[in-house]
């Protein structure tokens, strides 16, 4: 290799560690102070504006209650999943199929019933403020939401 050559390649090698150095900088950079806000999609949680205390005893009270109707959800899985297999089936059997519908219908309303309780019964023991917070989130759970822009 000529000396003129070798110098091109020792630049050019330079130039390209260069930009290779910055680039992992600016990712370095990007990945330890990036924008870590949530996605706008997120849906509000009902209890995200009781105070701190409250809000840990509604979430532990509520995976307690759906702790309690765990087979009961099983239950509605299970019926879902022998709906989806019926549904595969050549020859379609609409009665069970109806059938299996069903009971994944009921068993969910059973765990969302026992899961409303829940939080009825912790709801009686707040103030009429953290009341009107948890009403408050609720609300804004429910509003409808502007379509995503695409």
């Amino acid at each position: 290799m000529t000396e003129q050559g070798y110098r091109r390649l020792v630049i050019g090698l330079l130039a390209f560690n260069t930009f290779l150095i910055a680039a992992i900088f600016g990712g370095g950079l990007f990945y330890l102070y990036g924008d870590t806000r949530q996605p706008p999609s997120r849906l509000p949680l009902a209890g995200e504006q009781l105070p701190g205390k409250q809000r840990g005893e509604l979430q532990k009270a509520l995976a307690e209650a759906r702790r309690d109707v765990r087979s009961v959800s099983l239950e509605a899985r299970q019926a879902r999943v022998e709906a989806a297999a019926l549904m595969g089936k050549p020859d379609l059997d609409a009665i069970a199929l109806r059938d299996a519908l069903k009971r994944a219908r009921e068993a969910e309303f059973a765990v969302r019933a026992a899961t409303e309780e829940r939080a009825i019964s912790f709801a009686t023991g707040l103030s009429l403020d953290e009341r009107r917070r948890l009403a408050d989130g609720l609300v804004q759970r429910e509003a409808p939401r502007p379509p995503a822009a695409k």
